[in-house]
């Protein structure tokens, strides 16, 4: 039991610090880059940009935004809103190539919302919600209803400052359908103080972001602490992209990088309203490891920060220092490979999971999920999460749960079946995962027969199907924790563990395709161009001849165009009509 609660802990520590220097209300802008080059040759760059409002909005109405942007503020207090967390990704983060992810989102779009205590109908807010962002954003949530909404009860905590332990304030869906675009990035980008005018965000330019591998950009907003004591309340906006190059694609097959090469443009200034503008580089899990990169141009800061229990050495680079352009009028950061072409296997993650289909024909199939625990000697608890639509109807009974060959009991399990055309079902479970493992779980399903009305446009690519959620806290041998949060950066306060032991981490598995059976959609046109037919030559020629009235003429009587005609044809001597 004490592992269940030790998992289910809301990692609730949150960025605090003083007021910002030079704005009123103490409001704060900070924007921060991380190249991280991987280990399978590719090169990940993640943007982090925090706005903090120092403003209560569960309290008090703000008539006046400066950095905040207004829409979004507007939002939280009409709403009644304790958090939001809204992602839109493209492509899958393949954890065994590029190692553990700083963020994961789902591929798709996802958003859950904690309510406050205040909202008396949570279901109508969520509505009315799904409704604004999906202008907001440009997106399609606005698709969002009971079909695609669950509550989870362990899955998903507050990360801010709340004391919520009623899970009917929690709204969840994903749309794993749901196509991201340029139509997504600005908007977002037009959330910034800054735009894209300037700063780190003058980076993003929309060709080269969509011409990667991995491309995913997401809101957080959630109350922080103001101080260190905690007397007063912020609230805070997250705004993170990652993005992921492909060395091939973009790097004609070498492992050399710049900021040029990547978005086809540098870094000519800082944002004016930010109080923070670094960039950081990776050039190392530890100090006593061989530098694999020579960056230049080169940077005499070399910073050290505890991310995933590891401690990863940083070359930072200051763009708020006045002489950092003082020498150049760009900034264009460059990675250039020291070693071979080759640089082995990338390390096997800790954890990670994949999740497939198997079972042949269109009636019944198996969900399958492998959750791989490659710790030598530590066990861990996991919470699992699946969500599967109304037209895959589960056979709860036939669920397994296998380690090294012998069935694995769960600790904590929350089942709420499906209804037809209503809601989804929802499998919440916590898993202990023994040390150096591999863990299988396996429910059988049958697939549904829709009507020929509810199926998409094209029905036969088949129909998408949520991934599933992995939360889970990591053991670790070093000491991870951050006493000051604020001065920290960015990437490593994304969920601040107060607990040395370990490190949180919310890992997606691949969404699912499945196909269901599919009725011949050209019956439809076939069956009224036959009806057509038959209506036009049968029953038309009929009725036509049961209606028509016909009479005799009277060929000896003739009018006078009938004699003009017979003096004709005589002076032509043909025989009269």
């Amino acid at each position: 039991m004490a592992g269940v609660w030790l998992l289910l802990v809301p990692l609730l520590l949150s960025p605090r610090g003083g007021d910002a220097a030079g704005l009123p209300h103490g409001d704060s802008f900070q924007e921060e880059l991380l190249l991280t080059p991987l280990r399978s040759g590719d090169i990940a760059a993640t943007f982090q940009f925090r706005t903090r409002l120092d403003s209560d909005l569960r309290q008090e109405r703000v008539s006046h935004y400066r950095l905040f942007p207004k829409v979004l503020g507007q939002v939280i207090w009409k709403y009644s809103i304790q958090e939001l967390h809204l992602s839109f990704t493209q492509g899958f983060w393949h954890t065994r190539s590029w190692g553990q992810p700083l963020l994961q989102a789902p591929a798709g779009a996802e958003l859950w919302v904690w309510f406050q205590e205040s909202v008396k109908d949570v279901d109508k807010n969520w509505k009315e919600l799904t409704n604004i962002l999906s202008g907001i954003f440009c997106a399609s949530l606005n698709f969002i209803d009971s079909t695609n909404t669950v509550t989870p009860t362990a899955s998903f905590k507050p990360l801010g400052l709340a004391n919520v332990t009623d899970h009917h304030l929690l709204r969840y869906a994903t749309l794993p359908r749901e196509i991201v675009c340029t139509e997504n990035l600005t908007p977002w980008k037009k959330l910034l103080p800054c735009g894209s005018k300037v700063g780190l965000a003058s980076l993003l330019e929309a060709e080269r972001l969509y011409h990667s591998s991995y491309h995913s950009q997401s809101v957080h907003i959630r109350p922080v602490c103001r101080d260190a004591g905690c007397s007063a309340v912020s609230w805070e906006l997250r705004q993170m992209l990652t993005v992921v190059f492909d060395m091939y694609t973009n790097g004609l097959g070498k492992r050399d990088w710049s900021l040029y090469k990547m978005f086809a443009r540098t870094v000519t200034e800082p944002c004016p309203l930010a109080t923070q503008s670094k960039i950081y580089v990776e050039s190392g899990y530890d100090k006593n490891e061989i530098d694999l990169f020579e960056v230049t141009p080169r940077s005499a800061l070399d910073i050290e920060v505890p991310v995933h229990g590891d401690h990863r050495v940083y070359t930072l680079y200051n763009l708020l220092e006045p002489e950092f352009f003082n020498t150049s009028r760009n900034v264009n950061i460059a990675l250039k490979w020291k070693g071979g072409s080759d640089s082995g296997q990338p390390q096997a993650p800790v954890f990670h999971a994949d999740r497939y289909v198997s079972g042949y024909g269109l009636q019944t199939g198996v969900i399958n999920t492998m959750i791989y625990n490659n710790h030598p000697f530590r066990a861990f608890p996991v919470m699992f999460l699946e969500t599967v639509p109304w037209y895959l109807r589960l056979y709860v009974h036939t669920l397994t749960i296998v380690t090294k060959g012998k069935e694995n009991k769960p600790s904590y399990i929350h089942y709420v079946p499906a209804k037809d055309r209503k809601c989804p079902h929802l499998l919440e479970m916590l898993i202990q995962l023994p040390p150096n493992s591999v863990t299988k779980i396996s429910i059988q399903f049958e697939r549904a027969l829709l009507k020929w009305t509810e199926y998409p446009p094209d029905p036969n690519h088949g129909f998408y199907i949520s991934p599933s959620v992995l939360s889970v806290l990591i053991p670790s041998v070093r000491n991870a924790k951050t006493d000051e949060l604020e001065a920290s950066p960015l990437f490593s306060t994304i969920f601040p563990s107060s607990d040395d032991s370990g490190y949180f981490m919310r890992l997606y598995t691949e969404p699912l395709l499945v196909n269901l059976p599919t009725p011949d959609f050209s019956m439809p046109y076939n069956v009224i161009c036959l009806t057509c037919t038959v209506v036009a030559v049968g029953y038309g020629s009929f009725y036509n001849l049961l209606t028509r009235t016909f009479q005799v003429e009277d060929n000896k009587k003739g009018g006078l165009a009938k004699k003009i005609a017979n003096i004709i044809r005589r002076l032509r001597g043909v025989a009269p009509l």
